[in-house]
């Protein structure tokens, strides 16, 4: 499984910005996808994944502002990411878990986000 995140760049507080992760590969082993973000000194967390039955799950930090989804082919993940805050400032990777694929987990190179005025 190959992951390619891409939609990052530098948006005004208050603004949206979408990002996508793509999926290629053996992409009918993957049991769910998922968004983490790395903000510079601090812990990398959890911003929002979803899982092969369709169902989601947000961190904290993502609930009310941000959604998770595909498109039909189940190939590519969306992040919407809707009142961004300075606090937002991150590198967000996705990251993939298969259980009967080794080596079971896969992630893609991040996508910086920058927040600033």
């Amino acid at each position: 499984v190959q992951l390619q995140a891409s939609g990052g760049g530098l948006v005004q507080p208050g603004g949206s910005l979408r990002l996508s992760c793509a999926a290629s590969g053996s992409i009918f082993a993957i049991d769910a996808i998922s968004w983490y973000r790395q903000a510079p000194g601090k812990q990398r967390e959890l911003v929002a994944s979803m899982f092969k039955n369709g169902n989601t799950m947000y961190g904290d930090s993502a609930k009310g502002r941000f959604t998770i989804s595909s498109n039909d082919a189940k190939d590519t993940v969306f992040l919407q990411m809707n009142s961004l805050e300075p606090e937002d400032t991150a590198v967000y990777s996705c990251y993939a878990i298969a259980q009967h694929l080794a080596p079971y987990h896969f992630w893609g190179q991040g996508t910086l986000v920058t927040v600033s005025s």
